[in-house]
């Protein structure tokens, strides 16, 4: 699979941003790829060495106001990668 199907989005959050400086950068990715294929993708599109790749996935749940069902929220999946000690990604460096 091509890293950019796997690879959906960053994460940017203020936990996200905090990791960053511990080398660890979190990415929203396919649900069907797995934690090789993560480990990849990221090698390939920013040209570093991944040392570990965790995977969160959020199941879908109901939205439910005042006791009804008013629809879902959809689920989605979650990589932490923590790179090689002397690597980064410049992706967001500057903002």
């Amino acid at each position: 699979m091509d890293y950019t199907k796997i690879l959906l989005r960053p994460v940017v959050t203020e936990k996200a941003t905090a990791l960053r400086e511990g080398n660890v950068y979190a990415f929203f990715v396919a649900p069907k790829a797995n934690k090789i294929e993560i480990g990849k993708a990221v090698e390939e599109a920013f040209k570093v060495k991944v040392a570990n790749v965790n995977v969160i996935t959020v199941k879908p749940r109901r939205r439910v106001r005042q006791g009804r069902v008013k629809g879902r929220i959809a689920g989605y999946r979650k990589a932490y990668v923590t790179l090689a000690a002397d690597n980064k990604i410049d992706f967001f460096e500057g903002v």
